[in-house]
């Protein structure tokens, strides 16, 4: 426990350093030669000889400290007039030498380099503007007013997020994809209902020739039995209506005969018309007139429950 928590603070004073190693323009370790400014601040020569000419060396001129912004003059050496700062580079060789005991890191990939300044490597994120830039553009040119950043730093942080947005969207098509299985077996269950709906129909255009069919044997059957109860009904109708015919005859006989005052001669025509009509005879065609006609108005009405069925 202990070793581990002494590696640790090695580490963190090595961090600490290396964050004090930091040139202000290039954002990288000071490279030597390195020159210290009347304010103290410390630069890479080339790094002050950019930003006092943008890359030319001239005899001269004046430039603004980039950490403090304090006012440089320089006399007719230039930026070569400024005095080295030995200490920090003893301090440069040390920490390299501390540090070539540690793994090397992975080869990095060539980076690009800035389309206004050349050979100047993009190193830098411009906050404001939201794109990576070198040192030179953020010192004096199109991004000294906005707010940079170390380009690692947001390189990582824009990482990461497009990784949760990758995760979001993976995310998001699983459960697109579940929803298109479900709507697939909707349509599958949709179909099914379809082909039930079609066997239905078939089923029902069954019955229905089966009820056609049923219907035309029940039109024959009861066509044929009111045919044949017409003809008996009419042939006791003529029956009966001859013999109520002749009723009326000897009804009319009758009548005729009982205008005959004279007991003599009434008695001589109701035997010569054969007016012998006894009661009990007429009571017993009625009878059998009312008889015949229950009987067929019974038979009638069974016939008509056994059609209905």
């Amino acid at each position: 426990m202990s070793v581990s928590r002494g590696e640790r603070t090695s580490d963190s004073a090595m961090e600490s350093l290396e964050k004090q190693l930091i040139c202000p323009i290039c954002l990288e370790m000071f490279s030597k030669p390195v020159v210290i400014l009347p304010c103290q601040h410390n630069l890479c020569r080339k790094c002050a000889n950019d930003v006092r000419s943008g890359g030319t060396v001239t005899s001269g001129g004046r430039f603004r400290c980039p950490s403090c912004r304090h006012e440089v003059v320089l006399d007719r050496h230039g930026v070569y007039g400024l005095q080295r700062n030995l200490l920090v580079e003893n301090i440069i060789d040390m920490y390299k030498q501390g540090s070539s005991s540690k793994p090397a890191p992975e080869p990095l990939c060539e980076q690009p380099t800035c389309e206004e300044h050349q050979d100047e490597r993009i190193n830098i994120y411009c906050v404001s503007c939201g794109v990576p830039t070198c040192s030179l553009c953020k010192v004096f040119g199109a991004h000294k007013d906005c707010e940079v950043a170390p380009l690692n730093n947001v390189f990582q942080k824009q990482k990461g997020e497009l990784t949760d947005c990758i995760s979001m969207l993976v995310g998001n098509n699983e459960r697109v994809q579940a929803i298109i299985t479900q709507l697939e077996e909707t349509c599958r269950a949709i179909d099914n209902g379809r082909r039930q709906k079609s066997k239905v129909c078939e089923t029902f255009d069954h019955l229905y020739a089966v009820l056609e069919e049923k219907k035309g044997e029940m039109t024959l059957r009861i066509n044929a039995e009111q045919h044949e109860k017409l003809h008996y009904i009419r042939s006791l109708r003529r029956k009966y209506s001859d013999h109520l015919e002749s009723m009326a005859k000897v009804l009319e006989s009758g009548i005729q005969t009982m205008d005959e005052s004279e007991m003599a001669v009434f008695l001589q025509v109701r035997r010569g018309r054969g007016l012998t009509l006894q009661r009990s005879g007429l009571c017993v065609f009625f009878s059998k007139l009312y008889t015949q006609i229950q009987l067929l108005l019974t038979q009638n009405a069974k016939n008509t429950l056994s059609t209905a069925k």
